[in-house]
């Protein structure tokens, strides 16, 4: 391919790139604001009772065939008057071309479920309620994804405290998992040889005994 035909091939992508941006702006200028277009992806926002029409508008309409919920994931941020956003990510396998649609919501607002138009939005959105404590309504089954039944809390949100709550092992006697408050030694790192976390008891007490018999100045366990 000469110089010339590899200039006119580049100039007829870019073009193709605005003309498609410029269809899904077009689509979408009733329902949501463009902000960027970064490598080719296209980024929007929208209102919470937008965001249903707009997925499906993208997902139906021919040209655009955005036929692909590849991620939906969630930010906390704080110190926002809204404080999540939600964040959807579309393909168009035909097009060769990515959306993604950002929706703020504040906390504790119902956000509808997207799985009548995505089926594979069904464990996302229980991993974004899991994790961030966001209510998908209309869900078929959205019960907690990663944590265990009766865990406390969110463990994503930025006021979820880094230690968590309490502290889950096997308890060997029991034959059962066991919860226990979170113990952190604080000021200085204490060794517990004789918490249930270090595993064989008899091997750490044989272990100490040894140090206990090893005299000072001795080439026992090697030379001084």
């Amino acid at each position: 391919m000469s110089k010339e035909d590899s200039l006119n091939e580049n100039t007829s992508n870019i073009d193709e790139d605005f003309s498609f941006e410029r269809s899904v702006s077009k689509l979408l200028a009733n329902l949501a604001e463009r902000v960027q277009s970064i490598n080719g992806q296209l980024v929007y926002r929208c209102e919470l009772d937008k965001l249903f029409e707009t997925l499906v508008l993208l997902k139906n309409t021919e040209t655009l065939n955005f036929s692909q919920l590849t991620d939906l994931t969630a930010v906390d941020y704080p110190d926002r008057l809204k404080r999540f956003e939600l964040v959807y990510q579309l393909l168009s396998i035909e097009n060769n071309k990515r959306v993604r649609i950002i929706c703020s919501i504040d906390d504790g607002q119902i956000v509808p479920s997207v799985t009548s138009i995505y089926k594979s939005a069904e464990w996302p959105e229980r991993e974004v309620w899991d994790m961030y404590g966001l209510f998908f309504s209309d869900h078929p089954d959205l019960r907690r994804l990663l944590t265990d039944y009766g865990f406390e809390g969110h463990p994503l949100r930025k006021d979820f405290p880094l230690t968590g709550y309490v502290e889950v092992r096997y308890d060997d006697i029991e034959k059962r998992v066991a919860y226990q408050p979170v113990q952190l030694t604080q000021e200085y790192r204490d060794f517990d040889f004789l918490s249930p976390w270090e595993g064989d008891q008899e091997l750490v007490y044989s272990s100490l005994n040894r140090i206990g018999e090893v005299k000072i100045g001795s080439n026992e366990g090697g030379d001084t």
